[in-house]
């Protein structure tokens, strides 16, 4: 399918925030073109933007999908006793059918959202996979191994049919986190990344008890105990990094690694402040997630990045950190990069035609002074008015074309969670 968006302000991301006023179509998957005026072609369909943004999607570098299934159900706890008093119980009732719908209603939000991609961690993969390309959308599937479940043996496995199964699937090596995973384990998977040369994602350094208590197994902190085994000789990141010592800076600074940023989740947990700012002047760099809804419990993009710049502000005391053009490059580009998806980080003839439309307006968009920081500051779901993923417009002026009904995937969503109580 060609689709033509004219008479629209384009953001490309390229060159940091550079707008300029002109057109973008779209020929299959990819972008065919980027530019002035250039109105002849035979389109499938030619969309007039009347001023608007057009812009690269959110990438939302960090969630568990389908966890909509407690969202509101779970809340008001601290990590420890919420993840094994309320979470684990019921992630043991999951089976594969509910994993894709409860997939299905999370996809709905990022799409209204603007989120075009996800990095996903979570169980029963070949149904997220599966939720996804039933949808249309795009995800990136990092395991999740611990010592409740998984092997090193089998992550390989998906890694290659995974990797292969779908343009719009990828996968990536990870595991839950230090605390939930034996040293043994870690060594495995360590040797896994380090044969096949690929990078590791895992939380890391979310509560400052996760922290502590690995340095009195092993002496260490998480980020010390996992470049110790080679874990990061690759690549790869961590999830929250919140308590985060000079060291550990030292070394994602060293092997390069992104630090994926869930505010919102953070501080619902009370977990603390990631040092945003920190990693910013050390030139670390950062990508924004939403965490689980179960822990958010909100899959919107604009709320975190809002978060993300306001909270370095009042932690540092310095109301000039964290600029919100930073914090877009957060939200698109190093969300990409992070996810490995190098061809959806940006706007250019080859990319892939994943992007966003946002509504300039309405009146929390006016007047235009600036639009990077309207977008951080003052933008909400309420002006994404398309979204797109692949060249295929799956959300638009409210409406979705994902396959199916919204009421159908509610309705869905909401006998699984009853059945799923009375058990």
């Amino acid at each position: 399918m060609k689709i033509r968006i004219y008479n629209a302000k384009i953001l490309t991301m390229t060159d940091g925030i550079q707008f300029f006023e002109g057109e973008l179509h779209t020929e299959g998957d990819i972008i065919s073109y980027i530019g002035k005026d250039k109105g002849d072609g035979n389109f499938d369909r030619e969309i007039d933007a009347k001023g608007n943004l057009i812009m690269p999607g959110f990438k939302n570098a960090h969630t568990h999908t389908a966890m909509t299934f407690l969202r509101s159900f779970a809340d008001d706890l601290p990590l420890q006793e919420w993840l094994y008093n309320r979470v684990f119980p019921m992630e043991a009732k999951l089976n594969p059918e509910r994993v894709y719908w409860l997939s299905r209603l999370g996809i709905l939000e990022y799409l209204t959202s603007g989120i075009t991609a996800n990095f996903d961690m979570y169980m029963k993969t070949e149904a997220i996979a599966s939720a996804s390309i039933d949808s249309g959308f795009r995800t990136v599937i990092c395991d999740s191994i611990n010592n409740f479940g998984g092997t090193v043996e089998q992550m390989e496995k998906d890694f290659d049919s995974f990797n292969a199964k779908d343009p719009l699937i990828s996968y990536h090596l990870g595991f839950h986190a230090e605390y939930t995973t034996s040293i043994e384990l870690m060594k495995e998977l360590s040797a896994l990344a380090n044969r096949r040369k690929l990078p590791v994602f895992v939380h890391n350094s979310e509560t400052k008890n996760e922290v502590e208590g690995c340095i009195e197994r092993y002496g260490m902190t998480p980020t010390e105990l996992l470049d110790s085994i080679g874990m990061y000789n690759y690549g790869g990141g961590g999830y929250h990094c919140v308590w985060m010592s000079d060291k550990d800076i030292e070394i994602f600074k060293k092997r390069g690694l992104f630090a994926v940023t869930n505010p919102a989740s953070n501080l619902k947990l009370a977990s603390g402040i990631a040092p945003i700012s920190r990693y910013l002047k050390e030139n670390i760099p950062v990508a924004i997630g939403t965490d689980g809804p179960a822990s958010n419990n909100c899959l919107d993009m604009f709320r975190e990045m809002f978060l993300v710049t306001g909270l370095q502000k009042v932690s540092t005391m310095d109301a000039e950190a964290c600029d919100a053009a930073e914090v877009l490059k957060m939200a698109t580009v190093n969300g990409a990069l992070a996810m490995g998806l190098k061809d959806c980080d940006t706007l250019a003839v080859g990319k892939k035609a994943d992007l966003i439309e946002i509504d300039l307006n309405q009146p929390n968009m006016q007047p235009l002074n600036n639009i990077a920081k309207n977008v951080v500051y003052a933008g909400s779901k309420q002006n994404v008015k398309m979204t797109m993923v692949g060249g295929r417009i799956l959300y638009e002026n409210g409406e979705f074309f994902v396959n199916e009904s919204p009421e159908f995937i509610f309705k869905k969503s909401n006998e699984i969670i009853k059945a799923m109580s009375n058990e």
